[in-house]
């Protein structure tokens, strides 16, 4: 059976869009039919144009799944398999479960390219933006060495760890960055409405006004007069930073000089390091050749100059050089990372020590994220109660003044 695309007319005469699965495309019609829609096109779906159908407005899309779906999804299919079922059973039975109408499309896509006689690694290699070539070599793996439901369950713990690992730190950074936000919308919106309601009350007098208030004035009125060009300025920086980057010479600079910051460099490493150690653990656990798992986990990496250095192992392991000899001479791997790598290579126990390696570098990154947000959050509320004193000060000063004059 294949999956269908169809839009038809319902009883009200509205246009609804979907996929079903059918043999032909006639087979779809009559079904359309019997549940008294009025067929209007029909059409299969072949690769990516069956992840990119959007059930409600026939949009054709080029994303993949959010991390969290493609996490369970992957623990799903671990499940079915290990209960017996085969692939296509276990399909199935995805396609009826699932929520979500793009997944059950891409599942549709990927149970017509199995059904066709091509291997499940090679039917997802037609939806690359839902799963990655890392995703796809261990099914590749799993499928040549008969262990496919085993390697699935270690594919949905990898895929849930790293859920779980993201989640952590985007938590971790909410509150700073909320506070940090309201902070800047509170002290700007003091200085450009109520700092000028206040100087009218100075006006009428003839008194000379403090310094730090009338800093406060000269600021407020700079704020209200260039507000909106710094805004303008603002948004062109931020668009042409963003094509910069997009440039391999500028990313690499931006890279370098992330990873020299004493804390923010700690976590981009330990991020990247972790992935990398997990990634190699769970393609060499799943009977991935060295060089093949060094080639799908250089994706993972975020960082140019570590990718580099990552791409470069890859060639002197080529050449018969060691893993961890090749990321020591780099630089850009924590040594204790460095250290487990070349006991698992002498021991034999690389694929164990691999994972050790990156269950510490996950507890070493939650560390400092940890301490991270514990030192901004004390240091956004002194900021942020030191300029609202400034500001109460530099208003009260005038009245204070005013009130020892009539006494």
């Amino acid at each position: 059976m294949a999956a269908f695309e169809y839009e038809a007319l319902g009883p009200n005469g509205r246009a609804q869009r979907g996929v079903l699965e059918g043999d032909t495309a006639r087979q779809v019609r009559a079904a359309l039919r019997e549940r008294g829609l009025v067929p209007v096109r029909v059409e299969a779906l072949h690769g990516e144009r069956a992840a990119g159908a959007a059930g409600a407005g026939g949009l054709r899309l080029r994303r993949g799944l959010p991390a969290s779906q493609l996490a369970l999804i992957t623990r799903q299919f671990a499940t079915l398999l290990a209960a017996g079922l085969t692939i296509e059973q276990a399909l199935n039975a995805l396609i009826e479960q699932s929520e979500s109408p793009r997944a059950r499309q891409v599942l549709a896509g990927v149970r017509t390219g199995v059904l066709s006689g091509q291997s499940l690694a090679t039917a997802m290699g037609a939806f690359p933006a839902v799963f990655p070539e890392l995703y796809r070599t261990l099914i590749r793996a799993g499928e040549s060495s008969g262990r496919l439901d085993t390697v699935m369950q270690s594919l949905a713990d990898y895929t849930e760890e790293r859920q779980a690992l993201r989640q952590k730190i985007t938590l971790a950074m909410v509150y700073p960055a909320l506070v940090s936000l309201v902070a800047v919308a509170v002290v700007l919106g003091l200085l450009t409405y109520v700092v000028p309601q206040v100087v009218r009350v100075f006006e009428s007098t003839d008194q000379t006004l403090p310094w730090l208030t009338r800093a406060l004035i000269g600021t407020s009125d700079f704020l209200r007069a260039t507000g909106l060009w710094w805004l303008l300025a603002f948004a062109v920086l931020l668009v042409l930073g963003q094509r910069l980057l997009r440039q391999p010479a500028w990313r690499w600079r931006f890279d370098v000089f992330l990873l020299r910051l004493p804390i923010a460099g700690r976590i981009i490493r330990g991020l990247n390091a972790a992935r990398l150690a997990s990634t190699l653990a769970i393609l060499v656990g799943g009977g991935v050749p060295l060089l093949t798992a060094l080639q799908a986990a250089t994706g993972v990496i975020t960082s140019l100059p570590m990718r580099q250095a990552v791409e470069e192992a890859e060639r002197q392991v080529r050449e018969g050089g060691s893993l961890h000899r090749a990321l020591k001479r780099s630089g850009q791997f924590p040594p204790m990372m460095v250290h487990l790598i070349g006991s698992g290579e002498a021991s034999g126990q690389l694929a164990p020590l691999l994972n050790r390696a990156a269950e510490q570098q996950s507890r070493e990154l939650e560390g400092w994220v940890s301490t991270l947000t514990t030192l901004l959050e004390p240091i956004m509320i002194l900021t942020m109660g030191g300029v609202v004193l400034v500001i109460v000060l530099a208003i009260l000063m005038p009245i204070f003044e005013m009130n020892q004059l009539v006494k």
